[in-house]
């Protein structure tokens, strides 16, 4: 069994965006995605909202 978390990030000026990239550029995401246990550490950008980010983290 897993656990799936979805979390939606909203901002302005596009800072949930820069958010993630800062997550990513920092190694934050890939020490996440090496932790025992985790499936899935993904962020997604609606098309349609460019104030926020989708972040999907399965366990």
């Amino acid at each position: 069994m897993s656990l799936t978390i979805n979390i939606y990030y909203t901002g302005e000026n596009r800072s949930a965006k820069k958010f993630a990239e800062e997550m990513v550029a920092s190694g934050v995401v890939e020490r996440v995605r090496g932790e025992k246990g985790n499936l899935k550490y993904e962020y997604f950008f609606p098309m349609d909202d460019p104030e926020t980010v989708l972040l999907i983290d399965r366990w």
